[in-house]
């Protein structure tokens, strides 16, 4: 999948600003704007280039990962979003830590005696406990159901300077463009995803929600966001093998993406 493409408005020639006296003209913000082909960006990956995924379709929790590795499979590769791992890295940096706490505060009480390593052992546990709760914590209020954060960054190319006509006869409004920079663009997407019960009428589903953000000026200039929450069956995307459908997965969450990238979904 190829990088998002923009177009740059062609400058009016010289020449032809200068044959009739008239001002230039200014490309409208359109086509100065960049240009987003947000499908080919998120068209699905070839199905021969990928393994088949099978699951015991009666366990909800079992197809509810399955497509939580197959989104984050999908939405990470090197031409779209580079994956962010920091609320895994805590998870895993809190529980190594209350589990080097534990072997130092076992080390230490096998090797001293008793009543001499009771006050180390008990700050040991404390700390192991502390630990332990940090990370139940983490995961339950500040990860919460996020399965993917992703962050992709490229280059904009627009009109950015200008200068007004020296002449006193010119329209004040009137103005030329000198030359175009390219400017740093960051878009960061979060993903969240559920279970959703099954009732009578409907099967067990799979929920996603999407917040994004797109800035420039390392996010002090915010360019755009978008919203959205879709759910689909997991009969939708797996059959009665267990056997994900992942074209079918990928299309779905490629459409969902990409309304969010092109601000049609709130």
């Amino acid at each position: 999948m190829a990088p998002r493409t923009r177009k740059a408005a062609a400058s009016p020639s010289p020449a032809s600003s200068q044959t009739d006296g008239s001002p230039p003209e200014v490309p409208p913000k359109d086509e100065a704007s960049a240009v987003v082909d947000v499908d080919a960006l998120l068209a699905p990956v070839p199905g021969e280039e990928r393994e088949e995924v099978k699951v015991n379709n009666a366990s909800v929790t079992d197809m509810k990962h399955a497509c939580d590795d197959a989104l984050k499979r999908f939405l990470s590769r090197p031409d779209l979003f580079k994956q962010i791992h920091t609320h895994t890295d805590v998870r895993l940096a809190l529980g190594w830590l209350s589990v080097l706490v534990a072997g130092a505060t076992g080390l230490y009480g096998w090797k001293v005696p008793f009543e001499q390593s009771k006050p180390a052992v008990w700050a040991g546990v404390i700390a192991y406990v502390i630990l332990t709760i940090a990370q139940t914590l983490y995961s339950y209020f500040i990860e919460g159901d996020i399965v993917f954060v992703g962050k992709r960054k490229t280059f904009d190319k627009r009109v950015s300077i200008f200068v007004h006509h020296l002449r006193l006869s010119t329209p004040p409004d009137s103005i030329t463009p000198l030359s175009s920079i390219k400017q740093i663009v960051t878009e960061r997407i979060t993903i969240t995803s559920r279970p959703t019960p099954s009732t009578p009428q409907t099967p067990p589903g799979y929920a996603l929600g999407l917040t994004y953000v797109r800035s420039a000026a390392g996010g002090k200039t915010l360019l755009g966001k978008g919203r959205a929450q879709e759910e689909r069956p997991f009969t939708a995307f797996f059959d009665e093998r267990g056997v994900l459908d992942q074209d079918a997965f990928e299309r779905w969450v490629g459409g969902v993406v990409g309304r969010v990238m092109d601000g049609k979904a709130q």
